[in-house]
């Protein structure tokens, strides 16, 4: 069996090593399994205590995808499994599969260390990055998209929420237009993606071997601000302006703007769907919102609302609460049966409605797992 994760340690010009972790599923678009993460978390632990590695590159193999999302198939399984089973264990308040469990809190805990890594990482963030390629690529220090890339959050349409830190990444989009992100998994291309803070650079795809040959160039350094210096000149004279630009999102921006300024989750929803004659990609936008779980409409906007200021290890602390929450409703399991299992894309939504998704329903998803906050799987997260 070939390994989850390629790892190679590429010697520069003055003895220092750039390491490279390549996402090894190419069929799968990448997507990211708890093998996976356990693999990276390993082997940037060591990179990260090693003076000789001087920074990293995160990439995907093959041509189509950094990464598409966590492994929904094993999340399917697990959550399908007989009730009672050896793959079942009280973690928490709630009974939940061993591998859902394990799988959130160890992907959580990899994205928030990429977030604090004491070392540069550029990520090449071509072709599909979404919901777990986002949590990946968005910790990064110097995030790269290219004329192929497609960024989303895209949890809508299976019945979760954008998680990942996606609760801390989409507040910190301009004019709150996260929020419409969350609700209608928009895709965007490099330029949107650079508008909203989820990239640094755009370099086409056909000079990724320059950029390497590059970064062995380099006489790194021994500390951290001088290695980020150089990984950011080699990437601005490899950089070119995105095309098309701008982008949807801020063609669209003054409408979306107006309609995620409303007061509450019901003028927002009535706002995109009216707008959904404003050309390809709102249509796009309106009618993957309407195709979506109410539960998770409701759900993203809340958790948005509540992790808003709040530091990323308590917006992590929140959002596995939520999401092991999630597990014990029925939309997940039937949102990835509806897009990959039976693929009728056609999902049986509880509740059905926004409606019935009020305000009340939604507050199960934030009981807290444990009596004492210092019990959460995710108390020793520090900023």
């Amino acid at each position: 069996m070939t390994a989850p994760v390629l790892f190679e340690q590429l010697v520069c010009a003055n003895g220092k090593i750039v390491g490279v972790a390549t996402l090894n599923a190419p069929k799968a678009l990448n997507a990211l399994s708890l093998e996976m993460v356990d693999a990276l978390q390993a082997q940037l632990s060591a990179w990260a205590a090693d003076p000789e590695v001087a920074m990293l590159v995160l990439q995907g193999e093959g041509e189509r995808a950094l990464c598409a999302g966590g492994d929904l198939q094993g999340l399917y399984r697990s959550l399908t499994a007989s009730a009672g089973s050896d793959a079942e264990a009280q973690t928490t308040r709630l009974t939940v599969p061993d591998y859902v469990a394990e799988f959130f809190e160890r992907e959580y805990r990899l994205d928030h260390f990429l977030h604090h890594y004491p070392k540069p990482i550029l990520c090449w963030g071509h072709g599909v990055v979404m919901g777990g390629g986002m949590g990946l690529m968005v910790g990064a220090s110097h995030r790269v998209v290219t004329e192929q890339s497609r960024l989303a959050m895209p949890e809508v349409s299976i019945g979760l929420f954008p998680d990942v830190g996606g609760s801390w990444f989409l507040n910190r989009v301009p004019v709150n237009a996260g929020l419409f992100l969350a609700l209608t998994a928009s895709q965007l291309r490099a330029a949107d993606a650079l508008f909203a803070g989820w990239a640094d650079h755009h370099v086409p795809n056909e000079r990724k071997a320059a950029v390497m040959q590059a970064l062995i160039a380099q006489a790194w350094g021994d500390t951290r601000l001088v290695n980020d210096a150089l990984l950011t000149r080699v990437l601005v004279e490899l950089h070119t302006a995105p095309d098309p630009a701008p982008g949807a999102l801020q063609q669209n921006l003054a409408t979306i703007e107006r309609i995620c300024a409303a007061d509450t989750l019901e003028e927002v929803v009535a706002g995109i769907t009216r707008a959904e004659g404003d050309g390809p990609w709102m249509h796009a936008a309106a009618t993957t919102m309407k195709a979506g779980a109410p539960g998770t409409v409701r759900l993203a906007y809340e958790i948005l609302r509540r992790t808003r200021g709040l530091s990323l290890a308590d917006v992590f602390r929140v959002e596995f609460t939520a999401v092991m929450h999630c597990t014990a409703q029925p939309d997940i399991t039937e949102g990835i049966r509806a897009l990959l299992i039976d693929k009728d894309r056609n999902p049986s939504w509880q509740p059905a409605t926004l409606a019935e998704a009020d305000e009340a329903w939604v507050q199960r998803f934030f009981v807290p797992l444990a009596d004492n906050p210092a019990a959460h799987p995710l108390a020793d997260l520090r900023d």
